[in-house]
């Protein structure tokens, strides 16, 4: 069988943010949804494992269905604002859509399913249609769908829904959690009736979470909600004996609500008491995870415990106490501190040795187990990734870490780190330089460590990495530290950057600043302006990837110059190879707004400003020798500006050719540009679905010689991406990558000089299948700027020349393709030429 083209390398998303959106199998897996798809995580090994990609909305739901018994989860189901329940099953190590569920009139807040006798799986489900539905699938046979009944509560809302089996019994019951501040217990008889059992008062304020757990022979249901409480309550049968028990004054007992269910002519007694309330947060409770104790040969080998998850950003471990059986609370962690809202969510691995939260940021936060003489519970690695649209990113010029920057307004920087035997080696995101107020839309690399951003404002910020981060990386990287350092100049470098209450800026920190700021801690709010003390930075030595609470304050890169100019919001960037010039444009409806701002980068000095399109300039490119810049733009035209080499022309860069209204070959926008290895040829591709190779630049042509030199490519869709291979090409062929709207990813060859068939130049060389696509338009694509696969070439002591000298033949086949989607990923795929 032939090697797969592409290879997924990593993804990095994170989870969406709404709170059922988090289940962690017995297996090990964790399922989240982000975006519009589901990603199954795998936390020991800290990756993507796979992509369910089904939903056309955010996924606002997950939960694995777990087996009565002990066995492993082989079926998931999601739920989205695409008013759809999907469940998926698992085969041949993989997961296949199973059944699509239709009948909800808006997004579906929360989902559940529990393994009724022959293989049949109920799900219940809430939506924002005021509506809890119940649905029964065969897990067998593919197909076989029947929605059983709908509950409406009129202009009420159901937050949250958890399916058990009544104790003794096959008969579900369904908990609802309202903002009635009820909950209400429906009960399905023989015969698919469905009936209200009862409804439990007590909170006073939206009940936000529902979790049932079965515990020797009873139920327990825990409910959480806004009034800042958990209640606990208990549901178990009632017998004859318990009945005349209730008459002897002597036992003291809880209130009990009774309920009877009939099942095939016999009936039942249930009983529900309040177990406990549970006061600890201090904030809305979103969510609770229960943690079932596990007995192995007659003897309990994990107790009984509750996870809950609060907007006062703390995580609480609860659990009664063995003499007197008081709930009481366990463990707490959190106060991630930074710009974080509190958690959404919480989930406990099967083990009970992990837990993790879903912040309301989107991200996913971690804490292990230490299991030394207090117990203690510390944060770990975990992924990370944009929680909004992905709009550009970029690699380093050594190829060895990735910029990113999206509508998450943050800047982020992933790079692949090896675990301490050598083997796995996984991508982390190690800094956050930047975290804004405004949405992030465009950055371009000047040199190896630093960068220029573009936000939904009309300035430009320049970022210039601190000693902390070149040091750390040199020990991740195993490049030489002092060359990284740039020796001359690494006495200037800040030792990191901090960021003021309520400001953009992010603010250089020294080491003067550091052994000042120690001893002041103990008069720290003996002045009035000490009391909003920004985030401050501290120094890490990243032995491991760094967790989301340093990501947030100990890894921003100082701010080292503004630059003002355009009229209105950031839209595109570009630098040239040597580091020396950057382009810049920002959304135009007029000629003088879309104008190209040039940018000297040793003064940050605006040189120059080139006027000719009169609509948005939609990406920027210099040629690899950085005599031309190339843009295209919103209006449907590109424009090719040449650098002018005689020092007597006060103008950096002139028009040098263009085209029009009558000789474009595009008929939409152009919404991405690049430039063949060798800077003969450039591409552009349109919302048209054209990709198109333009003519040949060299010392003997003008600009009546640009012009189309391959045949028109449809790709079906509209190509939002291109980028040509720096890596395989030879004297007339090129490797190009086209990103669709769809989040397709394609690869072509194309080879100059084949006639005069149509699509005759083109070879398709393969796409991203529907797991590895994109659920939503690619944004932007990037190739790795030279071969091998970033983390996999020699590391120790050796400086950059020599690195790239030590590349093994295995390893020079290989070429690496990063992209960035509106589906909030990042993607890095690695390609082997043998496969092409």
């Amino acid at each position: 069988m032939a090697p797969p083209v592409f290879e997924t390398c990593h993804v990095a998303c994170c989870a969406n943010r709404t709170p059922n959106v988090v289940s962690w199998g017995r297996g090990g897996t964790v399922a989240f949804g982000t975006c519009n798809s589901v990603a199954l995580y795998n936390p020991q090994e800290r990756t993507i494992v796979a992509v369910l990609n089904g939903h056309t909305g955010r996924v606002n739901a997950v939960r694995w269905i777990h087996p009565s018994d002990s066995g492993l989860e082989r079926h998931l189901v999601s739920a989205g604002s695409d008013n759809r329940v999907i469940v998926w099953e698992a085969q041949n190590d993989t997961f296949i859509q199973l059944v699509d569920f239709t009948g909800h009139t808006a997004p579906v807040s929360s989902v559940d399913g529990i393994y009724l006798h022959k293989s049949q799986i109920l799900i219940a489900s809430s939506a924002s249609d005021s509506s809890v539905r119940l649905w029964l699938c065969s897990g067998e046979k593919t197909g076989e769908t029947e929605c059983l009944h709908t509950l409406s509560f009129g202009s009420g809302f159901m937050m949250d829904v958890s399916l058990a089996l009544l104790p003794g019994s096959r008969v579900p019951i369904v908990a609802c959690g309202g903002d009635d501040s009820r909950v209400h217990l429906y009960v399905l008889n023989h015969g698919n009736d469905l009936q209200k059992a009862l409804t439990l008062q007590g909170h006073e304020d939206w009940v936000h979470g529902v979790a049932w757990t079965s515990i020797g022979g009873e139920l327990l249901l825990a409910s959480c909600s806004h009034d800042c409480l958990i209640r606990v309550w208990r549901l178990c049968a009632k017998s004859g004996m318990d009945a005349h028990s209730d008459d002897n004054p002597s036992i003291i007992k809880m209130k009990e609500d009774i309920f009877q269910v009939n099942e095939q002519d016999v009936s039942f007694k249930f009983a529900v008491s309040l177990e406990t309330v549970l006061a600890g947060h201090e904030n809305w409770v979103y969510g609770v995870h229960w943690h079932p104790p596990f007995y192995r040969d007659g003897e309990r080998h994990q107790p009984l415990s509750l996870l809950s998850a609060s907007m006062d950003k703390t995580m609480i471990l609860w659990a009664p106490e063995d003499d007197s059986g008081v709930w009481v609370e366990q463990v707490r962690v959190g106060e991630v501190g930074g710009n974080t809202l509190g958690f959404f969510g919480c989930q406990m691995s099967p083990d009970g040795s992990m837990i993790m939260a879903h912040a309301f940021h989107g991200a996913l936060h971690l804490w292990c187990k230490h299991h030394n003489d207090k117990g203690e519970w510390r944060p770990a690695v975990v992924i990370s990734g944009h929680f909004n649209a992905v709009q550009d990113l970029s690699w380093d010029p050594e190829g060895e870490f990735i910029l990113s920057v999206g509508s998450d307004q943050t800047t982020r920087l992933f790079t692949p780190w090896k675990k301490n035997d050598g083997k796995l080696l996984t991508w982390h995101e190690i800094s956050r330089p930047q975290i804004h107020g405004y949405d992030m839309h465009c950055l371009a690399m000047v040199g190896r460590f630093q960068f220029v951003s573009g936000a939904d404002e009309k300035v430009l910020r320049v970022f210039q990495a601190p000693r902390n981060f070149v040091k750390n990386f040199a020990n991740i990287s195993g490049f030489c530290r002092e060359r990284l350092l740039m020796t001359g100049d690494a006495a200037k470098l800040p030792e990191g950057a901090s960021t003021p209450a309520l400001g953009l800026s992010n603010k250089a920190v020294f080491q003067d600043d550091l052994v000042q700021k120690s001893g002041e801690d103990e008069d720290r709010f003996n002045r009035v302006s000490d009391q909003y003390q920004e985030s401050y930075f501290h120094p890490l030595n990243m032995t491991e990837p760094p967790p989301e609470d340093h990501l947030l304050q100990n890894t921003l890169w100082p701010e080292v110059q503004k630059l003002y100019g355009h009229g209105f919001e950031m839209f595109c960037l570009a630098a040239d190879r040597g580091g020396t010039l950057v382009a810049s444009a920002c959304k135009g409806t007029k000629p003088e707004h879309a104008s190209i701002l040039l940018w000297d980068t040793s003064s940050w000095r605006q040189v120059q400003a080139l006027s000719f399109h009169t609509l948005t300039v939609t990406q920027l490119a210099f040629s690899p020798d950085s005599k031309f810049l190339l843009a295209v733009s919103r209006d449907r035209t590109w424009s090719l500006w040449k650098h002018n080499s005689t020092s007597e022309s006060a103008e950096h860069f002139s028009l040098f050719a263009h085209t029009s209204k009558a000789s474009a070959v595009h008929t939409r926008i152009i919404w991405s540009c690049d430039w063949s290895p060798d800077g003969t040829y450039f591409v552009t591709c349109s919302r048209d679905k054209k990709v198109i190779v333009w003519g040949s630049i060299g010392p003997e042509w003008t600009n009546l010689d640009i012009k189309p030199c391959s045949s028109v490519l449809d790709v079906g869709d509209s190509a939002t991406a291109v980028a040509f291979c720096p890596v395989f090409h030879s004297t007339k062929s090129y490797l190009l990558a086209v990103g669709l709207e769809c989040g397709r990813i394609l690869l072509y060859k194309w080879t100059h000089g084949l006639e005069p068939e149509p699509d005759s130049d083109w070879i398709f060389c393969g796409q991203t299948d529907g797991s590895q696509s994109h659920c939503l338009a690619v944004k932007r694509l990037r190739w790795r700027p030279r071969a091998g696969r970033a983390g996999h070439g020699h590391r120790g002591e050796v400086t950059q020349d020599e690195e790239k000298n030590r590349l093994t033949d295995s390893e020079s086949s290989w070429a690496q393709l990063a992209s960035a989607s509106a589906d909030h990923s990042v993607k890095i795929f690695s390609i082997n030429k043998q496969a092409l």
